[in-house]
């Protein structure tokens, strides 16, 4: 596959500062700013983290809400005025999973829109193979899904970042 230079993929732990790289990389792209937020509120917990990252961007991101079919919103927004960031991937796998999904042909969609996109697409995702392997039989299988969702992602990505305690160090373009 050849690479979309018009998009940048950022890894990262949890609160490593990847969501805050990732918004400050689409702010200096310039152009019309757009939030795929792929997260949903399953508890108390979830909805902080959502108004945390919300009261950060702060108004001049138009949000919008995908949990599941983020190619087709892809697709929607794909202008050349258009920077959209996709924050993040690992919650969209964690959906996925929820719903019993076709991981490769949602996969396969989203490799598509990222590949054929004139607007500049920014997507995050959480590194989740580097610890410990999980002791049950759902969490390795999203930690394999994650794992060859990132390697796909990054295979075409112009730019890919990983951010560690704040730090991007750049890997790819």
């Amino acid at each position: 596959m050849t690479d979309n230079n018009r998009s940048v993929f950022i890894l990262g732990g949890a609160r490593s500062g990847k969501s805050r790289f990732a918004e400050e990389l689409a702010i200096k792209a310039g152009g019309n700013l757009h939030y795929l937020a792929t997260g949903r509120v399953w508890d108390d917990e979830m909805r902080d983290r959502i108004a945390h990252h919300q009261a950060r961007r702060g108004g001049e991101w138009t949000t919008h809400e995908v949990p599941v079919d983020i190619a087709a919103m892809l697709e929607r927004l794909d202008r050349p005025d258009n920077v959209v960031l996709v924050d993040c991937l690992t919650l969209w796998l964690t959906n996925l999973m929820m719903e019993n999904a076709d991981f490769d042909a949602a996969f396969a969609a989203l490799e598509a829109a990222i590949l054929s996109a004139r607007a500049k697409l920014i997507f995050v995702s959480n590194e989740v193979g580097l610890g410990i392997v999980p002791e049950n039989r759902m969490a390795r299988e999203f930690r394999d899904h994650a794992g060859r969702l990132h390697q796909r992602i990054a295979a075409i990505a112009g730019e890919v970042f990983f951010v560690a305690a704040g730090l991007p160090l750049k890997m790819k373009g």
